[in-house]
């Protein structure tokens, strides 16, 4: 199909002109690190250890590899060699691509749903990494010494129910975002996860160091690395399956943005398996952490969403220097937790750019204080809007607040939605000669992928999201 109207055309024409403007990683290894960034986060160290957890640990563990492996790796390539060949804001790349190639223009809209989904995690993603800067001073100050499981909740449950408290650490932690995006690529996004990154790995190797001294490491080791499938349902396998989307930080439009400042001569394929192996290793380092001083406690490793916020807090209560080293943990989630929310304010800050003109600065502004003032609606429905059911009516909904509905809406919704367009987009509405041009692979390597990402992802991927919404 060709450009049929001169806005169009005259738009897409300023779009290739603003592109000497754009910044690139420095180097391979910053793409990766920032990639890595991206993907590390609190799904890694919060919400992997809990499900492995709920699932029966093994057996889980090697499914969530083999997804991660099958369906994980192949979108994220397909992101990253979109975002490369668009060169633009994801948006911008998916219209670019369309119109080079003749293809209908509404195909852009994969890109706009990628960045909605970032744009709408981040809202209460910030609210939760605040939760995580509050507990560094918490545990710092002695106040989880000697607790009772009791007294450790009521830290919570008093935290969740303090709505100026929450605003608080909410504004720091987006402040914190900000601060990095509006500094551009290299100056912000690359030196920020060129300091952060390996801070996150050295704290996460102490961690695991102290975790070896509980006595229970063995027990730890075998929970995870021992596969028993009569544990494993097919729940856990649907839950492994999309978490090993949602830790990539697939469909949400970062890579697509990240692959969009990286340099034609550096391999998709091997950094997108060096991202994808780093962010697996972090999520096994985050198990090995954090239930080795779970069963040294007698405590439930299956503990569900409160187990960063009140399990593990009780155990580092009852610990020798657990002081210490609880505080070091939140300071890992706190690196963590920033390094993704960067990547989820760039797509929509690089699309601003873009479309309205604004500099980097004004954009960053612009984006980050929409994204904090929908946070607020959040932060409420934790205490003052409680019971506040927007969609109560609809029965998939009931009892669902606004941050409830947020969460169900990307995880459920969004992400896997965006990730089966991306998956058809690249393997069946793109040339096969760009996307093997793109992506520098040939023979059996290239066939594999490519068959992959054409038959086996999308059913995958259709397959969580149709169980998710039943």
């Amino acid at each position: 199909m060709s450009v049929s109207d001169s806005g169009s055309a005259t738009y897409s024409e300023a779009l290739e002109g603003s592109n000497a403007k754009r910044g690139l990683w420095s180097s391979r290894l910053a793409f990766i690190l920032a990639a890595t960034g991206s993907a590390v986060g609190l799904g890694n160290i919060w919400k992997f250890p809990y499900i492995t957890g709920e699932n029966g640990g093994g057996a889980f563990v090697l499914v969530y590899l083999l997804c991660i492996a099958a369906v994980g790796l192949p979108i994220m390539m397909a992101e990253v060699l979109i975002g490369r060949r668009g060169g633009h804001s994801p948006v911008n790349s998916l219209r670019l691509i369309a119109e080079r190639d003749r293809l209908k223009p509404a195909w852009r809209m994969v890109g706009a749903v990628g960045v909605l989904a970032g744009f709408l995690i981040l809202s209460f993603y910030s609210v939760i990494g605040g939760w995580a800067v509050s507990y560094v001073g918490t545990a710092a100050s002695g106040q989880l010494v000697g607790q009772s499981a009791e007294a450790v909740g009521a830290i919570f449950s008093n935290l969740l129910g303090d709505p100026m408290t929450l605003l608080l650490w909410h504004t720091v932690f987006m402040a914190l975002v900000m601060l990095v995006v509006a500094k551009g690529v290299r100056a912000g996004l690359e030196r920020a996860v060129s300091i952060l990154m390996p801070g996150l790995f050295v704290l996460l190797l102490i961690a695991v160091g102290y975790a070896m001294t509980s006595g229970e490491f063995g027990r730890a080791v075998s929970f995870l690395f021992q596969p028993d499938f009569s544990k494993l349902s097919t729940s856990g396998i649907l839950v492994a399956l999309g978490h090993a989307f949602f830790t990539l930080s697939l469909g949400m439009a970062v890579m697509m943005a990240y692959g969009s400042y990286l340099p034609k001569n550096v391999s998709i394929a091997k950094t997108s398996i060096a991202v994808s192996v780093i962010d697996t290793g972090v999520a096994l380092l985050a198990g090995l952490a954090i239930f080795p001083i779970v069963f040294a406690n007698g405590l439930e490793p299956g503990a569900g969403p409160g187990l960063i916020f009140q399990t593990l807090p009780l155990a580092f209560g009852q610990m020798p220097m657990g002081s210490l080293f609880g505080t070091l943990f939140f300071v890992l989630l706190i690196f963590a937790a920033w390094t993704s929310g960067i990547s989820l304010l760039e797509p929509i800050v690089e699309w601003l750019e873009e479309r309205k003109g604004l500099n980097r600065t004004a954009s960053t502004l612009g984006a980050g204080v929409v994204c904090w003032a929908l946070g607020i609606a959040s932060i409420l429905s934790l205490n003052l809007w409680s019971d506040f059911a927007p969609l109560g009516s609809i029965a998939m909904f009931e009892g669902k607040t606004i941050f409830d509905l947020l969460d169900f809406f990307t995880a459920n919704i969004l992400l896997p939605l965006g990730g089966l367009l991306v998956a058809v987009f690249a393997g069946w509405v793109m040339s096969r000669e760009a996307v093997e041009k793109e992506l520098a692979l040939s023979g059996p390597m290239f066939r594999l992928w490519y068959l992959t990402i054409r038959y086996f992802t999308p059913v995958a991927v259709a397959a969580v999201f149709i169980y998710n919404l039943m």
